[in-house]
């Protein structure tokens, strides 16, 4: 049997890297993708394509057994809270979107996975299947993001309708692991809860928010290795799966794993002027132990363990 061919899109990014990594050394013949942010190691197979462009995203997809959309325009609340964004945040995305979708369709790819998340669910105490995401009761600022989303889905079930190609949707939660953004104004709340642990100065750190707010974790190994199973064993052309660690953290909670990792000893202080959203996520990932067999393994305290070793030796200060 020949090797598969793998295409990683935005494969420069954090959770694009970590895959282009792993079907790499894993016996596929991996290719990706990046626009402006250039892979911090090089590699011939990870060239600049401007997915925004039809015609390129067809070319690139050509003769590809599998290919994983994880390019996008991507902001933490610090970013997107300013409204400036917002227009070429949704073009662009949309665009990128419905270009690798419609272009799978049209070069038979044998398997396309559409990282979405979970973005689309109102907030909630109690855990919630796929077929309870609504747009409508979402936080205001998540709105725009869910639609991106929810369209981006709606075109991989349309496409699955078409032809061969299978489509798998990944409403992923808060994704975290080495090669994140640990940056405080483009990070998410995780990475940028580290960046600001491991760079205090005065023994103390500061919260945005009250910090009640809960939220889903997820390792990113746990993440490849459902997409690895999804693309191996989903029987039906298109799915959705929620990917979750099934457990919920306040933000309060995830500081103080993260101190407790970090070999400091920090005060926690709420700044409640700094933007925040304080709803709570959960979702239930059971379609995906039934269907693929897939549940997460890593549990919060041994990721943020790993990840901060990974931080300590590629972040020096």
């Amino acid at each position: 049997m020949r090797t598969k061919r793998v295409l990683i899109c935005g494969a420069s990014g954090f959770i694009g890297r970590n895959l282009f990594e792993h079907f790499d050394s894993n016996g596929y013949e991996t290719y990706g993708t990046y626009l402006k942010s250039r892979p911090q190691v090089f590699n011939p197979k990870i060239i600049p394509v401007d997915l925004r462009d039809k015609y390129k995203a067809l070319q690139i997809m050509q003769g590809m057994d599998i290919v994983i959309n994880a390019a996008a325009m991507t902001a933490g609340i610090g970013v997107y809270s300013e409204e400036t964004n917002a227009k070429e945040f949704v073009e662009t995305n949309n665009r990128i979107n419905a270009n690798l979708v419609e272009s799978a369709h049209v070069n038979r790819v044998g398997h396309f996975v559409f990282l979405s998340c979970t973005i689309m669910y109102p907030s909630s105490i109690v855990p919630l299947k796929e077929n309870e995401s609504d747009v409508d009761r979402v936080h205001p600022k998540y709105s725009v993001l869910a639609e991106i989303k929810i369209l981006g889905e709606e075109g991989c079930q349309y496409f699955a309708g078409m032809g061969s190609t299978k489509y798998t949707t990944v409403r992923h939660t808060n994704v975290y692991g080495p090669y994140d953004k640990f940056d405080l104004k483009h990070g998410h709340v995780l990475s940028a809860t580290i960046e600001k642990v491991m760079t205090s100065q005065n023994n103390e750190i500061i919260v945005w928010g009250s910090g009640q707010e809960s939220r889903d974790f997820l390792y990113i190994n746990d993440l490849i290795e459902f997409i690895r199973r999804a693309v191996n064993l989903q029987a039906n052309n298109f799915e959705i799966f929620n990917v979750g660690s099934g457990k919920t953290y306040s933000i309060n909670e995830l500081v103080g794993v993260i101190i407790s990792h970090s070999g400091k000893e920090l005060k926690v202080i709420h700044d409640l002027t700094k933007p925040s959203i304080e709803t709570y996520m959960n979702i239930d990932a059971g379609k995906a132990k039934r269907l693929i067999g897939w549940q997460a393994k890593t549990n919060l305290n041994e990721g943020i363990r790993k990840t901060i070793e990974w931080y300590k030796k590629n972040h020096p200060h």
